[in-house]
Order: structure tokens, then C-alpha cells, then sequence
């Protein structure tokens, strides 16, 4: 007898792992299983199907063949099944009431996991992470205050143990902010484009090690100004525009030149993005990208990252080159901009306060965006839940999911390990 058999369990559980490649089911005893056996009635051999048995080996078959079966079945002696399950009591003093008149009822799509997860619109993958790691001169790795889990990695061997650990839950790009020493900081920010400065090095340790890891870096003079600011600060505390944009070109490069794949401009110079574009192009980096900080908004979220890189401006603020968090349409023009002179990838930042704007841009663009999880977002995650006013986890996975849906290609995102290490089925 030819036949089939198929084990359905009792209860699906909820799919956790988004990533179908890495999907492993979990094996679920409590099953019901279908055995042929024989029965004589009548004088012909039929089937007698039991339900609600466990077992754990193959069914074994009767040795039945298929016309043995298909005529019983002409007869009327089809093999027997289990009954319709009844359908399930509701709670005493539920009102029977009339079923509604409506003809779409979107829960039935909504009524199993499986159903669930075949209608997901929006998919949640280690390939859409890109991994901010801070860096800096010395061996030891030293912890951020303000952003628990996060550290100052040694650019020798912190840095390539966490490397290492992401490539292994399938995150392959990073971008790299540096902690410069005071010393070195000036006020027009030279130590930038030093080719042998921390970012340079670096690149080009990562690169001999891992070649297909895709780096990015911060295109900006705070980290190496003494002023604390993205540009070079003139005397009356207005920041020059054209003369930061020469300096920032002189940066891409010497990045381009130690093997970066994405320069990323995070500066909100007016211009920055085709000056770069025509710097790298002249320099033999066309295969170089262009991640540009196209909407970037003067916000209040940055606060632990300014720590991470001892970067707070000396005076003032950023208001006059980051954008105003109440504009919209401004972004816009950004982003136009930004596409005509040659960006590569537009950026939001922050994220999740800003998913409006992620949006306004999928829809305006066709090129690939970026958005930036940044440092007080994940830090106000992670405080909920050291507190436990929130679920740390799902909180963090359903801020990158919401990312995602809004219509972010890839996430800067301080999670990024934590968040693929769940993606693959691991413990945290």
C-alpha cells in the first residue's frame, strides 16, 4: 500500500526567528498520529485510522495495495478519520449574539503563527545591520557609562573580537568612530586626514583580516576638533561651510586609500556630497560609496554617543548646520540635493523618533536608506530594561522591525549583535 503520513503538531509555537535561511523548528512530541491498520468486514480487508496516538518511530505499513485500497474505497468501506474537533466553549455569561454582517474580517489572516508568518510584510535580517563600533589607542577596552554593553574597543584586539563575533551571526559591516587624543585635536581638525591616524590604521588591520568585511566611516571634524564642532569654527562662532567641506574631502580620501568601501558625511555641510564625489573620483576611488547623513536633525538623542567620544561641542550648538526636529519638507531637500550630487545611500538620524521622515524618503527616492538607531534610543531601551519596566528584548526587536517597515534598507544600530544573535536562535 502506497501512503502518506503527516504528523501535525498540537501547538505551533510563535516564530521568533525572522530570518527563514536560520530557521530551526523545534521538535513537538505531542502529536497526532495516523496508523493504518487492518479490519475485516464483510469479507474485504479495509483501514482503520486511529487518531491521538503518540509514537516515535515510522508508521509501518499493511502491505495493502493501491487497488486494495481504491476499491475499498469504491465499496464504501473508506479508511475511518478522526471526528471535527467540537468547537470550543466560551466563558459562562457570554451573550449569544447574531454573527456580524461583515464579509472581510482581516483576523482570519491573523488566527495561527503560520499564517502570520507567511502574510509578514516586512522581514528583520543580520544582512540589514550595520554594526557602530567606537575605537580608540589603547589595548583595553573601556566601558561607555552612558551606553551599557558598549565600549571603547582597542583598535588591536578589542576591536577584532567583536568583529569576529558579529561576522559569526552574519553582521559583516561596521562603521567606525574614533575616541582621538586631546592632544592631537585642532581647531581645523587635521589629524582627520592623517593616513596613519587611528581610523586609517585600523582599516587597513580589519582589511587584513577579514577582505570581504564592508567598512564604513564617519566622514566629520568633531571627533578631531578642538572645538567639538562638525566644521571649523570661526572666531565669531559662525562654522565655515566651504573650507570644512576641503578638509572633509582630504578625509574621504585618505579613508578611500586605506580600503574604506563607504565614506559617510555626517557633517550637514551644504555641498559636502559632490565635493567628495569629484575628490574620490579624482583620486581613483570611484568604487567607493557615498552613505550621506542626508537628514540629520539637531537632536537630543545623541547625548551618550557625545560621551563614547568625549565630543560635546566647547560652546554652542549644532542648530545652524544639523536640521531643526520640527521641519519635514526640509528633508526633502535634502535629500534631493544629496541625490543629484551623487550619494550612494541616504541616511535618517535619528530613527525611531524620526520614522515619518524614513518613510518620506522611501517614497521620494529610489535609492537604497539608511537609518541610525542611535545612542539614546538604545540607551533608554536599555535602561527599561535593567529596570524592568519593559522586555529588553522584544523592545529592541520590535524598534528594528519598525525601522525596517518604515522603509530603512539597512540600520546603524548599537543592537546589532544582540539583535542577530536572536535572529539565529541564540541566548543572549
Amino acid at each position: 500500500m502506497a501512503s502518506t503520513t503527516i504528523n501535525l503538531p498540537y501547538n505551533v509555537g510563535a516564530i521568533k526567528v525572522l530570518d527563514c535561511r536560520n530557521f530551526k523548528p523545534e521538535l513537538n512530541r505531542n502529536f497526532v498520529s495516523v496508523r493504518p491498520s487492518i479490519r475485516v468486514s464483510n469479507g474485504r480487508r479495509g483501514l482503520i485510522v486511529r487518531a491521538s496516538e503518540t509514537r516515535e518511530g515510522p508508521i509501518k505499513k499493511t502491505g495493502v495495495s493501491d487497488e486494495e485500497c481504491e476499491a475499498a474505497v469504491v465499496a464504501g468501506n473508506a479508511p475511518e478519520a478522526p471526528p471535527v474537533a467540537p468547537k470550543p466553549a466560551a466563558p459562562a455569561g457570554t451573550p449569544e449574539v447574531p454573527s456580524l454582517s461583515i464579509s472581510r474580517r482581516p483576523r482570519r489572516n491573523r488566527r495561527s503563527p503560520v499564517l502570520r508568518a507567511a502574510f509578514q510584510e516586512t522581514s528583520l535580517s543580520p544582512a540589514n545591520f550595520v554594526y557602530p563600533l567606537f575605537i580608540h589607542e589603547g589595548e583595553e577596552d573601556t566601558p561607555i557609562g552612558a551606553m551599557p554593553g558598549c565600549y571603547r574597543l582597542g583598535w588591536r584586539h578589542g576591536l577584532m573580537e567583536e568583529v569576529a563575533k558579529a561576522r559569526d551571526v552574519g553582521v559583516n559591516s561596521i562603521v567606525l568612530f574614533p575616541k582621538v587624543p586631546d592632544a592631537l585635536k585642532s581647531p581645523t581638525g587635521d589629524e582627520a586626514y592623517n593616513e596613519n591616524g587611528l581610523v586609517p590604521r585600523t582599516i587597513r588591520l580589519l582589511k587584513d583580516k577579514y577582505p570581504d568585511l564592508v567598512i564604513y566611516t564617519d566622514v566629520a571634524l568633531d571627533p578631531y576638533s578642538s572645538d567639538g564642532h562638525d566644521g571649523i569654527v570661526r572666531e565669531d562662532g559662525v562654522i565655515m561651510n566651504d573650507e570644512t567641506v576641503h578638509q572633509l574631502c582630504k578625509q574621504a580620501v585618505a579613508q578611500a586609500r586605506a580600503g574604506a568601501d563607504v565614506v559617510s558625511p555626517s557633517d550637514m555641510m551644504d555641498g559636502r556630497v559632490g565635493a567628495l564625489r569629484a575628490a574620490l573620483d579624482a583620486e581613483g576611488f570611484q568604487h567607493v560609496s557615498i552613505m550621506s547623513y542626508t537628514a540629520k536633525y539637531a537632536s537630543s538623542f545623541y547625548g551618550p554617543f557625545r560621551e563614547a567620544l568625549d565630543s560635546n561641542p566647547r560652546f554652542g550648538d549644532k542648530k545652524t548646520y544639523q536640521m531643526n526636529p520640527a521641519n519635514y519638507r526640509e528633508a526633502l531637500v535634502e535629500a534631493r540635493e544629496d541625490e543629484s550630487e551623487g550619494a550612494d545611500i541616504l541616511l535618517v538620524k535619528p530613527g525611531l523618533p524620526y520614522l515619518d521622515i524614513i518613510r518620506l524618503l522611501r517614497d521620494s527616492s529610489p535609492l537604497p536608506i539608511a537609518a541610525y538607531q542611535v545612542s539614546g534610543e538604545y540607551s533608554m531601551i536599555k535602561a527599561g530594561g535593567v529596570l524592568k519596566m519593559i522586555d529588553e528584548e522584544r523592545v529592541m526587536m520590535e524598534s528594528l522591525m519598525c525601522l525596517r517597515r518604515a522603509g530603512a534598507d539597512i540600520i546603524l544600530t548599537y543592537f546589532a549583535l544582540q539583535a542577530a544573535r536572536c535572529l539565529c536562535g541564540e541566548k543572549r
